[in-house]
């Protein structure tokens, strides 16, 4: 069960991955390095398991929705700050 689970999250993660690699073949707008790719393949995965992870151990229906939409929106935070720099970290991309 654990491998099916892994396996699902690896496919999910490339297939998320292939979007901005195929857009690359089109236009110039979407340049990404392969450090970029490497990045969101980690923050991706690390979403999926925390949300695994609140699944498994989290046995209230209403707690596991809350928790679970916390990991998205923490996830679309970190990836607008190293994509624009919303809060101008240091760790911004532009």
């Amino acid at each position: 069960m654990k491998n099916k689970r892994l396996i699902k999250y690896i496919i999910s993660t490339v297939l998320l991955l292939l979007i901005p690699l195929i857009a690359m073949q089109f236009t110039n707008q979407v340049n990404w390095a392969p450090s970029d790719f490497i990045v969101a393949a980690i923050l991706l995965l690390s979403t999926g398991f925390a949300i695994d992870f609140v699944i498994k151990k989290v046995w209230t229906k209403k707690y596991r929705i809350t928790l679970s939409a916390i990991i998205v929106v923490m996830l679309l935070l970190v990836w607008a700050e190293l994509a624009v720099g919303i809060f101008g970290t240091p760790l911004s991309g532009s």
